[in-house]
């Protein structure tokens, strides 16, 4: 130890690769809350939100690890925290590199059950996640009470194989995963970011077992301990980077841009999944004649008025059924022979309105929650259809009732007069439209004696008078 003042840190390059660590971690941040600090985009519940905050700050544990127990800085460990214990085994293992593959795997878990058993997966991801970190806990736990580190913080040569088995396994169960769904059709990036997640965690295991072994074999070389500690903290913090992805917990955000502040180009699931006539009006589509006898839920089925019984029902603080009904409505012009299309608007439509606390959870009866969240098929027809009935009734004994007397009903009428006025002159327009060649006569025979002529037609045309 004498021999070699390499081992305690503090070198110059030690300092560059923690400055690097630190921008990487702040760069981490920033690109993870993006989405929701320059475009505005509401921020999802339960795992959609969790599991890429989760992965965020096992991140800056797995960096910090590395840091404390890497001997980059020069400090002496007086205090229990500054262990290698702590450090090495509790914040590097469970904390840092086994939550991150945890919170991967959870991610492909949740992929397999939807797209390839077409159903909601049978744990949720705040049981599956602590259950998959368990191992590393009691790795952690294990080693703790052995105590085999060494004043470097290495473990000896078959600790470190035990250790390399635990981080083998977790790489094997995510190939596993995304071995059975590269055969779907990802609408996004999930399964490249799968693959992209791998090499990244393959790659790391190989520089931490290189890195172990020119600092523990050749730790008489100053300047080989020196360069391995800064290549493995300068490759991990830009690995760090690479293996962070939130489209597969919110594939919408794909859709922005990252580098250049341009809108979003699709604010919904139903124009990011292409569904015909999804969105806002057309300019020139005609308007239909609202009759307050029909039934609600025909209604509905018009555009205009879901739009403006929307707006009323969001004034009232209760729109969520009104654009739960949209959601599935859209829903149902996805073919049953697309049935990744109709997975991804299932879950989106099961994220936002039907799990406990979601953003916009909808009044529905338990019976009809459950049945949802435990079908056996995300692609059923009639998936959403007893919720729907519900709202419904709920509609028409509440909303409807004001509706008819607000002024929401009346400026829908103005407009749906207006367009079929607009449109039924379109149509007499196209039925006699003017040419040129028609509306020519000589001046005698113009009653207004008004030239029609143009500048090009007047050679072609010959007065009677000179």
């Amino acid at each position: 130890m004498a021999n070699c003042p390499a081992v305690h840190g503090g070198y110059p390059s030690d300092y560059v690769a923690v400055s690097i660590a630190i921008f990487a971690v702040i760069l981490l941040i920033v690109r993870s809350s993006f989405p929701f600090l320059i475009h505005k985009v509401p921020s999802a519940r339960g795992s959609a939100f969790w599991i890429p905050v989760i992965q965020v700050v096992a991140s800056f544990n797995f960096l910090l690890s590395l840091v404390m127990a890497g001997n980059f800085l020069k400090y002496k460990r007086s205090h229990w925290w500054l262990s290698c214990y702590v450090w090495a085994v509790w914040v590097e293992g469970p904390l840092g590199f086994g939550l991150l593959m945890s919170c991967r795997i959870a991610q492909a878990f949740q992929l397999y059950y939807a797209f390839v058993k077409r159903r909601l997966p049978p744990v949720r991801s705040h049981i599956f996640l602590p259950l998959s970190v368990l191992p590393w806990i009691a790795g952690a736990a294990i080693i703790h009470v052995k105590k085999p580190l060494n004043c470097r913080c290495h473990l000896q040569a078959y600790w470190v194989i035990a250790v390399m088995c635990l981080h083998a396994l977790y790489v094997a169960v995510l190939v596993g995963f995304t071995g059975a769904i590269r055969h779907i059709e990802f609408r996004f990036d999930e399964l490249k970011d799968l693959w992209q997640g791998i090499l990244v965690s393959a790659s790391l295991i190989g520089l931490w077992v290189s890195a172990y072994i020119l600092n523990e074999i050749h730790d008489n070389i100053s300047w080989l301990q020196v360069t391995s500690r800064f290549i493995l903290l300068f490759t991990a913090s830009i690995l760090v980077l690479v293996f962070f992805s939130i489209s597969i917990s919110q594939p919408l955000l794909t859709q922005i841009s990252f580098i250049k502040r341009e809108s979003i180009e699709f604010k919904t699931m139903c124009q990011a999944l292409g569904i015909p006539d999804s969105g806002l009006l057309l300019h020139g589509e005609q308007a239909v004649v609202i009759d307050p006898n029909e039934p609600l839920d025909k209604l509905l089925t018009h555009k205009m008025f879901r739009q403006s019984f929307m707006a009323f029902a969001d004034s009232c603080l209760a729109g969520e059924s009104v654009h739960f009904f949209e959601e599935v409505h859209e829903l149902g012009k996805i073919p049953i022979d697309d049935p990744i299309s109709r997975i991804y608007m299932a879950r989106h439509i099961i994220n936002k309105y039907i799990i406990a606390g979601a953003a916009m959870e909808v009044n529905i009866s338990h019976r009809s929650r459950q049945a949802i969240l435990s079908t056996p098929d995300l692609t059923h027809p009639d998936l959403f259809t007893d919720a729907l009935n519900e709202l419904i009734q709920l509609m028409k004994m509440n909303l409807a009732k004001d509706y008819w007397s607000s002024m929401y009903f009346l400026k829908l009428k103005d407009e749906t007069s207006v367009r079929s006025n607009g449109y039924e002159m379109e149509q007499m327009s196209g039925a006699y439209s003017f040419s040129p060649r028609l509306s020519c006569v000589n001046a005698v025979d113009d009653p207004f004696h008004q030239d029609h002529f143009s500048s090009g037609s007047s050679q072609d045309v010959h007065h009677p008078y000179p």
